[in-house]
């Protein structure tokens, strides 16, 4: 129960954060910081705990986000109502794409760019279609009410992306305890041995991917009502599966609290870089390269590798 116990001390922490801090920036930090340990976790569930290496987790990203602008501009649905559809559009798309690939045998590099290919398909066609906004994109109009899931302040953001984190969080140490989790991780390590040992192959990675979907799609959703705008490239450029990836696996894939390690590495070093290089713009991407190299090379199982196996 260990994990469970820290997961509960670092939500009670972030929690009292804007009771002792007044400064928008350092909100503004956290709250990101949170955001992208979220579809990180996403990502690490398929491609961490499965061995599913996907390029395309935008896909999802930008379902849950469009979802959640077309529900609430186009049909006048409320934001909290308009949620649960998001995500369970997320998992829809996971679970078609799983539906697709898995069931021919692809893997590896085939299944990442299949993903890729996917998340493009979807970029042209938000690009296209006017419910969509077309290459416009839709901006939600501004109702500054916690009923209407958009707050007058950053807190009620933060406490917003907190409970999706912590969320993430918990299914991750499912996943590390479950009888689920363990034919996950079985899949992971060798799927031809572990069809021989009884387990579904395609129903396991078909549930994983679908999973991840949902959780990839609330990103999407908070990134819609915190900013109150998305586009085609926003929702599904390269910028967001890269984003989820890179914190993952700097964090360590497979972990509970790896994702939340490199969200935590990649925001530090970020506005560190930004502060100490104003006029080098792009040079934290530089060091964004530099850093995945050593961790791949050094830290092969990432920066939670360094706290044990329970990390």
């Amino acid at each position: 129960m260990r994990p469970l116990a820290l997961i509960a001390g670092l939500a009670g922490a972030v929690a009292l954060l804007p009771a002792v801090v007044e400064s928008g920036f350092v909100l503004n930090m956290a709250i990101m910081t949170l955001y992208t340990a979220l579809i990180a976790q996403a990502w690490n569930i398929l491609g961490g705990f499965g061995g599913q290496f996907s390029f395309g987790h935008a896909v999802f990203f930008g379902t849950g986000a469009y979802a959640m602008a077309v529900l609430q501009v186009k049909l006048g649905l409320n934001a909290w109502l308009a949620l649960p559809v998001a995500l369970t559009l997320g998992a829809a798309v996971g679970a078609m794409i799983g539906a697709l690939t898995f069931r021919y045998g692809l893997r590896g590099s085939y299944f990442a760019l299949v993903t890729l290919a996917f998340a493009e398909v979807f970029r042209i066609l938000a690009n296209t279609f006017q419910f969509t906004g077309a290459g416009v994109g839709i901006q939600i109009p501004l109702r500054e009410s916690a009923a209407d899931l958009q707050f007058a302040g950053k807190p009620g953001f933060l406490f917003a992306i907190l409970a999706l984190t912590v969320a993430s969080l918990v299914i991750a140490w499912w996943l590390k305890h479950s009888r689920y989790g363990a034919w996950l991780q079985a899949v992971r390590d060798n799927e031809d041995s572990a069809a021989a040992l009884g387990v579904d192959v395609f129903r396991v990675k078909l549930a994983a991917i679908a999973l991840s979907g949902a959780l990839m799609s609330a990103g999407g959703a908070f990134y819609l009502q915190y900013f109150r705008y998305v586009d085609p490239h926003i929702a599904y450029g390269p910028a967001i599966s890269v984003e989820a990836l890179l914190a993952a696996i700097v964090g360590g894939m497979g972990t509970i609290f790896g994702p939340l390690l490199g969200a935590l590495v990649l925001h530090g070093l970020g506005e560190a870089t930004r502060s100490l290089m104003q006029n080098a713009p792009g040079i934290n991407l530089v060091i964004y390269g530099v850093l995945l190299v050593l961790i791949v090379m050094f830290l092969p199982r990432g920066i939670a590798g360094l706290f044990g196996r329970k990390a």
